[in-house]
């Protein structure tokens, strides 16, 4: 399965970094092309020797190579690798990583990658349970990166707790699951929006709403590492998603937002109505900024055109809709209405009564509901993770 796959293992100064022989030795017999990065405080660890002779290729660490004076390149290795798997992972290295400080060559490589990012954290339990260290791998999540959480057992400190980096046979696993599903949408089109629309008042206010867009948005980044293209229809947000394979194209009223997705999902095989659309926006439009007069100003608001529901009507047997319903009140009876109304072949709903869902939040606790009235509840994720639950269920419709 990993056979000719070009791996770059960086390894961070942590006790478990001994266990990255191990590792090594395990990608290598899959058949992977392993080539090591380490910290300069990993050395202390393990020697570069013996990562050397287990992955058949010398090892970086420095910039430059004093003896021969060959620069070591991370702009090539971002190139070359097909997976950058960071084991240990130190507290240190990870903070560096959410703040974009790069001061040696595995923290350069890391801003310089293409491909996926997948890390394995070390440390003691008291170090991984601080809100600096959880707050720092909420932002890596929400970059695209993938996270093999540790495991609880005994500690370097003698303590005993969650910090153990997962064992070498473990993280093998999770590489070979990564590689396994990351061409499962090689060749479909997917259409998402993401994000709110602005409903101009004046030149200068909008009617809007609370959306983010990063459920969108980590939707957007799953799908193209499973290899789909995928055009992103973006209302006002920020932190967009980069990767190859993502066409962004940004928005900002539900009008515009309904004409680029009646247009694109004519060439879709999938399209994720994840974008809070306005439903209502003003009837007109001032021309300059309205100023103040009186005790009150009456809006007129007209209805937005329901986006959902006309790719409802134009949908295809070979293409899938899926509809995203954020309630506060008769959840499941309202998400199920939609569901029908609107020719979806699934139904994402959250609700505002659960704690770390709906906007702003990195987290979401979702309920899948599919044309066949089958229910799938989600425990609160990640939205990396909430996004990879709702590619299986539409991988299993295609």
């Amino acid at each position: 399965m990993l056979k000719d796959k070009k791996i770059l293992l960086g390894i961070t100064g942590s006790i478990a970094a001994y266990k990255a022989a191990t590792l090594t030795r395990l990608l290598v017999k899959e058949g992977a092309k392993v080539k090591v990065v380490m910290t300069p405080l990993a050395k202390e660890f393990i020697t570069p020797v013996t990562m050397a002779t287990l992955s058949n290729n010398p090892v970086m660490s420095d910039f430059f190579s004093y003896d021969d004076g060959d620069w070591h390149s991370h702009v090539a290795l971002g190139v070359w690798a097909d997976l950058f798997l960071i084991a240990p992972a130190s507290a240190n290295t990870m903070a560096k990583m959410a703040t974009g400080v790069c001061d040696n060559l595995l923290l350069t490589t890391y801003l310089s990658m293409r491909c996926q990012v997948m890390l394995a954290p070390a440390m003691d339990m008291d170090m991984y349970a601080h809100p600096a260290t959880q707050g720092n791998l909420s932002i890596l999540k929400s970059r695209g990166n993938i996270i093999l959480e540790p495991s609880s057992g005994e500690l370097a400190s003698g303590l005993s707790g969650k910090g153990r980096m997962e064992e070498p046979e473990e993280i093998l696993e999770a590489v070979k699951k990564h590689f396994s599903k990351k061409k499962s949408l090689d060749g479909k089109k997917i259409l998402i929006t993401a994000g709110p629309t602005y409903e101009p008042i004046d030149p200068v206010r909008f009617i809007g709403n609370y959306s983010s867009g990063k459920m969108g948005f980590a939707i957007a980044i799953k799908s193209a590492e499973m290899g789909a293209q995928v055009d992103l229809i973006c209302g006002p947000a920020s932190g967009l998603p980069t990767h190859p394979l993502i066409k962004i194209h940004q928005v900002k009223t539900a009008g515009e937002m309904f004409a680029a997705a009646v247009k694109l999902f004519k060439k879709s095989d999938v399209a994720v109505m994840a974008a809070a659309v306005a439903d209502f926006t003003p009837e007109k439009v001032a021309p300059e900024k309205i100023k103040r007069k009186g005790d009150e100003m009456i809006i007129k608001l007209v209805p937005t055109k329901d986006i959902a529901a006309e790719l409802g009507k134009a949908k295809t047997k070979k293409q899938v809709l899926v509809g995203f319903a954020l309630e506060s009140q008769d959840e499941m009876k309202n998400a199920v209405k939609k569901l029908k109304s609107k020719n979806l072949d699934l139904i994402v709903l959250n609700s505002l009564r659960d704690k770390g869902a709906g906007f702003g939040f990195d987290t979401n606790k979702i309920t899948v509901i599919d044309k066949d009235n089958k229910i799938c509840n989600f425990e609160l994720k990640h939205k990396n993770e909430v996004a990879a639950d709702i590619l299986d269920k539409i991988i299993e419709i295609l």
